[in-house]
Protein backbone atom coordinates (compact mmCIF):
# COMPACT_ATOMS: atom_id res chain seq x y z
CA UNK A 1 0.00 0.00 0.00
CA UNK A 2 1.30 3.43 -0.97
CA UNK A 3 0.64 6.40 1.27
CA UNK A 4 0.65 10.04 0.35
CA UNK A 5 3.40 11.87 2.19
CA UNK A 6 3.73 15.07 0.17
CA UNK A 7 1.69 18.18 -0.52
CA UNK A 8 -0.77 17.84 2.33
CA UNK A 9 -2.79 15.08 0.71
CA UNK A 10 -2.37 15.84 -2.96
CA UNK A 11 -0.53 13.35 -5.08
CA UNK A 12 2.86 13.95 -6.62
CA UNK A 13 1.09 13.84 -9.97
CA UNK A 14 -0.75 17.07 -9.16
CA UNK A 15 2.54 18.81 -8.31
CA UNK A 16 4.15 17.42 -11.45
CA UNK A 17 1.25 18.65 -13.58
CA UNK A 18 1.30 22.14 -12.03
CA UNK A 19 5.07 22.32 -12.63
CA UNK A 20 4.69 21.39 -16.30
CA UNK A 21 1.70 23.63 -17.03
CA UNK A 22 3.28 26.59 -15.26
CA UNK A 23 6.55 26.00 -17.15
CA UNK A 24 4.69 26.07 -20.47
CA UNK A 25 2.92 29.32 -19.54
CA UNK A 26 6.20 30.91 -18.41
CA UNK A 27 7.94 29.77 -21.59
CA UNK A 28 5.15 31.18 -23.77
CA UNK A 29 5.24 34.49 -21.89
CA UNK A 30 9.04 34.71 -22.18
CA UNK A 31 8.99 33.87 -25.89
CA UNK A 32 6.26 36.45 -26.52
CA UNK A 33 8.16 39.14 -24.60
CA UNK A 34 11.47 38.45 -26.35
CA UNK A 35 9.75 38.34 -29.75
CA UNK A 36 7.97 41.63 -29.05
CA UNK A 37 11.24 43.29 -28.08
CA UNK A 38 13.03 41.89 -31.13
CA UNK A 39 10.26 43.05 -33.48
CA UNK A 40 10.14 46.48 -31.82
CA UNK A 41 13.80 47.35 -31.13
CA UNK A 42 13.03 51.01 -30.49
CA UNK A 43 10.13 50.37 -28.12
CA UNK A 44 9.30 53.39 -26.01
CA UNK A 45 7.20 53.86 -22.90
CA UNK A 46 4.03 54.67 -24.83
CA UNK A 47 4.23 51.42 -26.85
CA UNK A 48 5.01 49.41 -23.71
CA UNK A 49 2.12 51.04 -21.87
CA UNK A 50 -0.24 50.37 -24.79
CA UNK A 51 0.79 46.71 -24.81
CA UNK A 52 0.18 46.26 -21.10
CA UNK A 53 -3.05 48.26 -21.03
CA UNK A 54 -4.75 45.62 -23.16
CA UNK A 55 -6.92 43.20 -21.23
CA UNK A 56 -5.51 40.16 -23.00
CA UNK A 57 -1.94 41.12 -22.08
CA UNK A 58 -2.97 41.78 -18.49
CA UNK A 59 -4.59 38.35 -18.31
CA UNK A 60 -1.53 36.74 -19.92
CA UNK A 61 0.73 38.57 -17.46
CA UNK A 62 -1.46 37.52 -14.54
CA UNK A 63 -1.29 33.90 -15.71
CA UNK A 64 2.50 34.21 -15.88
CA UNK A 65 2.65 35.79 -12.42
CA UNK A 66 0.50 33.07 -10.85
CA UNK A 67 2.43 30.39 -12.75
CA UNK A 68 5.69 31.79 -11.43
CA UNK A 69 4.36 31.62 -7.88
CA UNK A 70 3.10 28.05 -8.24
CA UNK A 71 6.26 26.90 -10.00
CA UNK A 72 8.50 28.44 -7.35
CA UNK A 73 6.43 27.13 -4.47
CA UNK A 74 6.50 23.53 -5.67
CA UNK A 75 10.19 23.71 -6.53
CA UNK A 76 11.24 25.29 -3.25
CA UNK A 77 8.94 23.02 -1.25
CA UNK A 78 10.56 19.99 -2.90
CA UNK A 79 14.05 21.30 -2.25
CA UNK A 80 13.26 22.14 1.37
CA UNK A 81 11.79 18.71 2.08
CA UNK A 82 14.81 17.03 0.46
CA UNK A 83 17.61 19.07 2.01
CA UNK A 84 16.30 20.70 5.19
CA UNK A 85 15.94 17.80 7.58
CA UNK A 86 15.37 19.73 10.82
CA UNK A 87 11.63 20.42 11.15
CA UNK A 88 11.96 23.93 12.61
CA UNK A 89 14.37 25.07 9.90
CA UNK A 90 12.23 23.59 7.13
CA UNK A 91 9.07 25.09 8.62
CA UNK A 92 10.65 28.54 8.96
CA UNK A 93 11.99 28.37 5.39
CA UNK A 94 8.63 27.33 3.98
CA UNK A 95 6.80 30.05 5.94
CA UNK A 96 9.27 32.69 4.73
CA UNK A 97 8.97 31.52 1.11
CA UNK A 98 5.17 31.41 1.37
CA UNK A 99 5.02 34.91 2.86
CA UNK A 100 7.37 36.35 0.24
CA UNK A 101 5.44 34.69 -2.58
CA UNK A 102 2.18 36.09 -1.21
CA UNK A 103 3.65 39.60 -0.94
CA UNK A 104 5.18 39.47 -4.43
CA UNK A 105 1.97 38.14 -5.95
CA UNK A 106 -0.19 40.86 -4.37
CA UNK A 107 2.37 43.47 -5.38
CA UNK A 108 2.43 42.12 -8.95
CA UNK A 109 -1.38 42.19 -9.18
CA UNK A 110 -1.40 45.78 -7.93
CA UNK A 111 1.19 46.79 -10.52
CA UNK A 112 -0.54 44.91 -13.29
CA UNK A 113 -4.11 46.00 -12.66
CA UNK A 114 -3.38 49.37 -11.06
CA UNK A 115 -5.27 48.56 -7.87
Amino acid sequence: MVTTITSYGRSGLADWLVQRVSAVILAAYSIFTVAYLLLNPQVDFAQWQTLFNGTSMRIFSLMALLSLGAHCWIGLWSISTDYLKHFAVRFAFQMLVGLLMFIYTIWGVQLLWGL
